[in-house]
């Protein structure tokens, strides 16, 4: 039994027609395409297809010959390339993990910085939340991480942005028509607080609460922004989120930004200083122009970039 037998089986059994198969997927004669099937089924001990007056169908054996029919082929592709594989030259993989929500941002600055590597190299993006980002760092699955400072034994971060903190409300809200949000006014809305997994989002917003003197009550503890946004909108809370997530909110909800000394969290870099890779040494020569540059987007609720934004403060 040779690889063609399984292909002329394959296209047979697909098309429902010697015809069709042999004219149109095999390009050869149906004499031919018929003798390779006798000499199939020889091989195999069993009839495999039956001649109706709709076509070509299918016995018993014949489907249960055509799934691994379908996969000796699939493997027989597979082994292929692993061969091809083997002889090209390795190729660097290079992985970058992201804060969910933050990939728009800054992923065009990573890929404008390696633009000269990414020909040469295999490019990884995830999307992860920000401890599963400092874990990813700190064993070696990704390269550069973009996240809140999550404390790793070998993982080094350097700040590249402080984004501010903005009141996150429903459309309909009356302090939706405030130009800012004061935290006295609230208490007693129903408030959107924080798991243990962004933990440093809430420790930030606990702070600032604290520093205010508001005591605000969280009735749901949310792991991420998505989750955060949809509660906002469903049950007509409130929430305190970092400003990039202003592209994202639906008509329904709305950022207004909180009176006085807004509350900022950091966004960092982190990476391993034991990596070798030089695409990581290219990339950390040029975090100064990443910093400068700031976010690629722009907030909603201000019309402009986040960088000119800190520039008025």
């Amino acid at each position: 039994m040779e690889l063609r037998h399984l292909r002329y089986f394959i296209a047979v059994a697909e098309e429902g027609s010697l015809t069709v198969a042999a004219e149109q997927r095999l390009h050869t004669s149906q004499p031919s395409l018929s003798r390779q099937l006798r000499d199939l089924e020889y091989e195999v001990g069993a009839t495999l297809l039956t001649r109706t007056t709709r076509g070509v169908e299918l016995t018993p054996a014949g489907k249960a010959f055509l799934d691994h029919a379908r996969l000796a082929i699939s493997q027989a592709k597979e082994a292929v390339e692993a061969a091809r594989r083997a002889v090209r030259p390795a190729r660097e993989t290079f992985s970058v993990g992201f804060l969910t929500g933050q990939e728009a941002d800054w992923l065009p600055n990573v890929t404008r910085v390696l633009r000269d590597h990414l020909p040469s190299i295999e490019f990884k993006v995830v999307s992860l939340y920000s401890p599963d980002v400092g874990d990813a760092l700190q064993s070696g699955e990704i390269d550069l991480g973009f996240s809140r400072i999550e404390p790793r034994p070998d993982v080094t971060y350097r700040v590249i942005a402080k984004e501010p903190l903005v009141a996150i409300l429903p459309s309909s809200h009356p302090l939706a028509t405030n130009k800012e949000v004061d935290p006295r006014d609230l208490t007693g809305e129903t408030f959107i607080g924080f798991s243990d997994i962004p933990h440093v989002l809430r420790d930030v917003v606990d702070a600032y609460l604290r520093k205010r003197h508001v005591h605000l009550t969280p009735s749901h503890h949310i792991d991420n922004f998505a989750v955060g946004i949809s509660l906002v909108a469903s049950t007509g809370g409130v929430a305190l989120l970092p400003a990039y997530v202003e592209p994202l909110l639906p008509w329904s909800v709305v950022s207004r930004p909180l009176v006085g000394d807004a509350p900022t969290i950091d966004l960092a870099v982190g990476y391993r200083e034991d990596n070798p890779s030089p695409v990581l040494k290219s990339f950390l020569a040029c975090i100064d122009q990443v910093k400068a540059a700031g976010p690629a987007g722009q907030r909603s609720g201000s019309a402009v970039p986040l960088k000119a934004a800190r520039r008025k403060k």
